[in-house]
């Protein structure tokens, strides 16, 4: 017998253990003979990461198709790992390393801080493995890959020397997101941007000696000029002062009149001196600032391909680590006389913090007479979100892939359909990403992470190559097959056996989504042609957030579609499919966020609600393109919904319920089985389909419906007169199909519930005998049996039933009270059901004597099912005044809401001011307040006819 109430905190932990032991899991378990595959590799988390509400959603989602696709009897391959996360878990151990008190990274040098990474994630690393597992992820946990470990870093060799022999791995030397408190480039994914309460300081930048122009300084209401002033300088509008000791041009929009006669002319940079031009471009936007943009090619990434356009220097004038440098700057010097000022200016500003050197300018600027004006202006200052710190776009030699060469099959390949977003919206931005793609920065100033397979020569000349090995082989094939110094360089390192001399290795380590982007098919082996990579290549279906669909999604189908070719040689995409989700948000729509205090732990969640409740709850609300506002109370409420299948189950025992194994629903002569089994078969076919469109809120939707609904609220209550009763064949019939409709509603709902299902599985079984396998490898349900005729009557007896309920919790009626019900205008049909249900329709409606009229009653409340209008006398149930008083009240109460409410939506300010998610929830709140005087409305109305 089933425990009184279900304990999933005691439940899960067993469940997660009967499945390890018996590896049900593995690529294949549970398959038939010959099935189809059916592989997703997960979004490899990173090994500093622990388990929050996003993943919690993408895990769910993935494993509801992994789950599903195996009861379906397909050779399943769910592909678990893990991101090395370069930064992420540098930080974490530099920082562990500080808080102990030991050598830091630099002076441990480079291996043994290697090793201590590897220390850590052997102790500490990959936590979020064992969370997933307490949401019930079904991965083939057998089979974890990590980006560095021996197989993935096989692969990347492969790919990045193969690129470069290609031509599409080269050197260049542009700008990049340069973060100066970590010292290295980041990708755009790890900046955020934050607003900041700055400052715009207008800046006089005098004209070459000779050259003025008349600027605009009166205008009529039309905004034409009409007064002039003679200038000798223009005012640039600037929120980093600091950055114009790097100006190598002043930038002004080809139609605007007031700058057209000076474009070609020049202005002499302040405190510097340097001549720099004025070139027209479109870049510069006339209504912004002043009109006039100072370019700052090194530090700026407009500005850089304006410079390009424009063929201006680029001078970087700040370190690494965002401190002014001059003194020995060639760019900064170069064409600058030698004067006193220059020297004044270099002693005050060398290595100066950029902050407080931006102080100093603005200062010098004011002492000169240059400083126009400053405006306080707020702002977004892009930080990295590791460092935490302003980063600076900083030009630096970087490894770069030609992603706009990759980007044109990945490209073709969702434009014919091959590869399709759902929602397909979003293939809108994929298109716009990746038709205006840049060349992909893959080098990371960083120590842990794949290292570049670079080595460099004495005189600079880069071999790339597997092993080192092999670069000193090219080395030497390449120096002595050219005459000069480095011939007999090289000549006399191999005569005395110091090879080891001739190349130095490239230090820094690949972008961590270089490795991600071959996730697809390096978890399966390549670049060795392994039977996984064989079956599950191409992978199905791709779960992931919009937020990464340039990052990692296009990148795996660039690099998939390069790498990956069939028997005939033609590109393979890494998967049909790519399920784009929406984010979990808290219940008032807001993002969470540690900062606003409104972050949800999914394992909070999971320690009061249990794992089942809260994967129902995510998979309820993740409609296909809206965000989930999750509010603990759903939880709580599909937690219930667990339990209601639980006490169904119980009170199935009590009943002298099991299954039969000789049962078969066309067997069935009760109309209420025939009914329950109709309805299981709709269930069915319209589970299925919501699943393999991705349409999982509607799969939820349907299991809530037909197990709540139909199976808990109905057919159990409808059957208590035959278990009660002593017709013994009807008995055992009932008996038979209610273990047969929880059985294939234990398999429905695995899925989404996969605990307390497998539990109740594996609990109902026969006393003394074990069920043939666990239920995640039972075979999901056919919709096999109809019955219209059945399904119409039963149905047609719950919507009567209903509506006379709904009337009285309508009117206040209290449960005690019964009245006759009335029917007008039934037919021979109506009539006959209402003969066969009569004992059903007092019982759940709590009515008494049933009569059959020409005419409605007056004082009734009517209903209309089919042909029929039910009559429901009302004045011998209630107070009719009284309760005219108290629905008017209400009336009144809720009109007040309402007016409120419009009042503030149809006010523009509030609307545009207020935060969107406020406005949203006002929408919200007065379409619920709509439904609810509606239904007091129509209340009223019966309440007046009855008088």
């Amino acid at each position: 017998m089933l425990d009184k109430t279900y304990d999933s905190a005691a439940v899960e932990p067993r469940i997660a253990k009967l499945w390890d032991d018996a590896d049900v899991f593995r690529a294949g378990a549970g398959a038939k003979p010959g099935a189809e595959p059916f592989c997703i590799v997960i979004p490899p988390p990173n090994v500093t990461g622990s388990l929050h509400m996003g993943h919690a959603l993408n895990n769910t989602l993935q494993d509801i198709m992994i789950r599903f696709e195996r009861m379906r009897g397909k050779d399943v391959l769910w592909q678990p790992g893990m991101d090395h996360a370069g930064i992420a878990t540098q930080m974490v151990v530099e920082r562990q390393l500080m808080e102990r008190q030991l050598p830091g990274r630099r002076d441990m040098g480079r291996d043994a801080f290697i090793d201590r990474i590897w220390d850590w994630k052997d102790e500490s690393g990959g936590l979020i493995f064992n969370q997933l597992k307490r949401l019930g992820a079904s991965c083939d946990w057998s089979r974890e890959r990590f980006t560095m470990d021996e197989g993935l870093s096989k692969a990347v060799l492969e790919v990045f020397v193969t690129l470069y022999k290609q031509g599409l791995i080269y050197k260049d030397n542009r700008l990049v997101n340069w973060d100066p408190k970590l010292l290295t480039a980041i990708s755009d994914l790890e900046v955020e941007q934050i607003e900041v309460a700055g400052n715009l300081w207008h800046l006089r930048y005098p004209l070459e000696p000779g050259v003025t122009y008349q600027h605009p300084v009166a205008f009529n209401e039309e905004g034409e000029p009409t007064a002039f002033e003679t200038r000798d300088y223009l005012v640039v509008a600037t929120t980093r002062p600091e950055t114009m000791l790097g100006d190598t041009g002043i930038a002004v929009n080809p139609e605007d009149e007031r700058y057209r006669a000076i474009v070609g002319k020049h202005v002499v940079l302040p405190l510097v001196g340097r001549r720099i031009p004025i070139v027209a471009d479109d870049y510069a936007d006339p209504t912004a600032g002043t009109g006039a943009v100072k370019m700052t090619p090194a530090h700026d990434f407009n500005d850089f391909e304006v410079a390009r356009r424009h063929d201006l220097r680029k001078i970087n004038i700040l370190t690494i680590d965002g401190h002014v440098t001059l003194k020995d700057n060639e760019d900064f010097l170069e064409g600058l006389p030698a004067t006193g000022e220059l020297d004044a200016l270099i002693e005050i500003l060398e290595n100066v913090e950029r902050f407080a050197a931006r102080k100093i300018i603005v200062s010098l600027f004011e002492e000169r007479g240059l400083l126009d004006k400053i405006e306080p202006h707020k702002h977004m200052v892009p930080h990295g979100d590791r460092g935490g710190v302003p980063i600076e776009p900083r030009l630096t030699e970087q490894w770069y892939v030609d992603a706009a060469t990759l980007a044109k099959p990945a490209i073709a390949s969702v434009r014919e359909g091959r590869t399709n977003f759902v929602p397909k919206n979003w293939e809108k931005t994929y298109y716009e990403w990746m038709e205006n793609i840049q060349p992909w920065c893959v080098s990371r100033q960083l120590w842990w992470g794949h290292q570049i397979p670079a080595w460099y020569g004495p005189d600079g000349q880069v071999f790339v190559e597997k092993s080192e090995e092999e670069a000193l082989h090219a080395a030497i094939q390449h120096y002595l097959s050219h005459e000069g110094p480095m011939k007999a360089f090289v000549q006399d390192r191999i005569e005395n056996f110091a090879v080891g001399e001739i190349l130095t290795r490239d230090e820094d380590v690949l972008d961590t989504w270089f490795s991600s982007a071959l996730w697809p098919f390096s978890t399966l082996g390549w670049p060795d042609q392994t039977k996984e990579l064989a079956k599950y290549y191409q992978t199905d279906v791709l779960v992931t957030g919009f937020d990464i669909i340039f990052f990692w999604v296009a990148r795996m189908m660039m690099m998939g579609l390069h790498f990956m070719k069939d028997e005939s040689g033609n590109p393979v995409e890494p998967f049909h499919t790519v399920y784009v989700h929406a984010l979990v948000r808290d219940k008032n729509g807001q993002k969470m966020s540690k900062s606003k205090g409104n972050v949800i732990d999914p394992l909070d969640l999971i320690d009061e609600y249990g794992a089942d409740a809260l994967r129902f709850t995510l998979a309820i609300m993740a409609a296909q393109g809206r965000d989930v506002k999750l509010d603990p109370a759903r939880i709580a409420g599909y937690r219930n919904f667990g339990t209601k299948l639980w006490n169904a189950t119980r009170f199935a025992e009590m009943n002298g319920v099991k299954a039969d194994p000789s049962f078969l629903p066309e067997a069935c002569v009760l109309p209420v089985n025939q009914w329950i089994l109709t309805e299981l078969s709709r269930t069915v076919r319209d589970v299925t389909a919501s699943i393999e469109t991705y349409r999982f809120n509607e799969a939820a939707g349907s299991l809530y419906r037909f197990v709540w609904n139909q199976v808990c609220d109905w057919y159990l209550e409808l059957l208590k007169p035959v278990f009660a009763g002593e017709d013994e064949a009807a008995k055992a019939e009932s008996q038979a199909c209610v273990a047969y409709v929880l059985e294939a509603a234990y398999k429905l709902l695995h899925p989404f519930m996969p605990f307390m299902t497998e539990e109740l599985w594996t609990a109902t079984a026969d006393e003394g005998a074990q069920r043939d396998g666990l239920l995640c490898h039972a075979a999901w349900p056919a919709a096999g049996f109809a019955n219209e005729h059945a399904a119409a009557e039963i149905n047609w007896l719950i919507d009567l039933v209903s509506g006379i309920r709904s009337v009285r919790s309508e009117m206040n009626v209290p449960p005690s009270a019964i009245a006759p019900l009335v029917v007008v205008d039934a037919g021979i049909p109506t009539r006959e059901r209402l003969e066969r249900h009569a004992a059903a329709i007092r019982r759940l409606a709590r009515v008494d004597a049933i009569d059959i009229a020409t005419m409605a009653p007056k004082g009734s409340a009517q209903i209309v099912v089919g042909e029929a209008t039910f009559c429901l006398p009302l004045g011998a149930l209630i107070d009719l005044v009284a309760e005219k008083a108290r629905l008017g009240k209400a009336i009144d109460k809720i009109e007040i809401e309402r007016q409120r409410i419009l009042g503030k939506l149809s006010n523009e300010k509030f609307v545009a001011n207020a935060k969107p998610e406020v406005v949203e929830a006002e929408r919200e709140r007065l379409v619920e307040l709509d439904g609810q005087k509606t239904a007091l409305d129509v209340a009223l109305g019966r309440i007046a006819d009855a008088s």
